[in-house]
């Protein structure tokens, strides 16, 4: 069976294990029934940009063409670093779009993924960010009013904690149980002064410490990890035909390497079974 059309970051579903499905313009294919098998993705020449949908040569910013990197608001540098957010300056690119995507309830959360790190996401996005980020297990610690304030509180915990995944130690297996619940009372007491900082300066409502949840833990469809991880991108190799063995974050996980679907976000290919 084959399907074409251009690719796009691969929906998740919570289950155990997860479940994807790989989205081809606006054709959804259930991936974890092709593990284990012998698969062909072929790269067709063309790259779109996500959001206008114009040919662009080279992808910016995860699937965008030049003029939308440089326009569109969730291109801009402070959705990498969100405690740099400047809505409240007035200079968003995207007014609209910060108050429907920053100016919303977020969450900051401890994974474990490559080992323990502090993230930030909408509450919206739960576990989504969690199973992108290839996380065996997360738990939420602190809610926030708004995304910059999320940043901020980040920022201080990423003090004592990595604030980064290291993908190619999340491919290799799975990571060392960690007491996530014993790491956020251990943040809380070393963060005590930072965040009731940032409580006096947004209000007593801008923060919330989150003490009462339950970590959840995520398995993924990987019948066996690499041993050396070996990244395969399209613009190098433009058909990839591999067993699947396994699909962890937003990578497909082939017996020949790992692809970075969200890399290659635009790309206009044909996925062979």
């Amino acid at each position: 069976m084959s399907n074409t059309g251009n690719l796009r970051k691969m929906p998740v579903e919570l289950a155990d294990p997860v479940r994807y499905q790989l989205l081809l313009g606006e054709t959804h294919i259930d991936v974890n029934p092709s593990i284990g098998k012998r698969v062909r993705l072929e790269f067709l020449g063309e790259i779109n940009c996500i959001n206008c949908g114009r040919k662009t040569k080279k992808s910016y910013s995860q699937g965008h063409c030049f003029p939308c990197s440089q326009r569109l608001a969730r291109c801009d540098m402070c959705i990498v670093r969100p405690d740099t957010c400047h809505y409240h300056l007035g200079t968003c690119r995207e007014p609209d779009w910060g108050d429907a995507n920053c100016m919303q309830p977020h969450v900051v959360y401890l994974a474990n993924s490559s080992g323990v790190k502090v993230g930030i996401t909408r509450r919206s996005q739960i576990p989504t960010r969690w199973i992108d980020q290839g996380a065996a297990g997360a738990l939420p610690i602190a809610a926030a009013r708004t995304r910059r304030i999320a940043g901020l509180i980040e920022v201080a915990l990423a003090r004592h904690v990595n604030d980064k995944t290291d993908w190619r130690r999340m491919l290799r297996g799975e990571p060392e149980a960690v007491d996530l619940a014993a790491k956020r009372d251990a943040l809380y007491e070393a963060t005590s002064d930072d965040l009731d900082d940032l409580n006096r300066e947004f209000g007593a409502e801008s923060l919330v410490r989150l003490s009462d949840h339950d970590a959840v833990s995520i398995r993924y469809p990987v019948e066996e990890y690499p041993v050396k991880v070996r990244s395969l991108t399209l613009d190098k190799v433009p058909a990839i035909e591999s067993e699947l063995v396994g699909v962890k974050g937003q990578y497909l996980i082939f017996a020949a390497g790992v692809m970075n679907i969200r890399r290659h976000a635009g790309y206009k290919i044909a996925w062979h079974t």
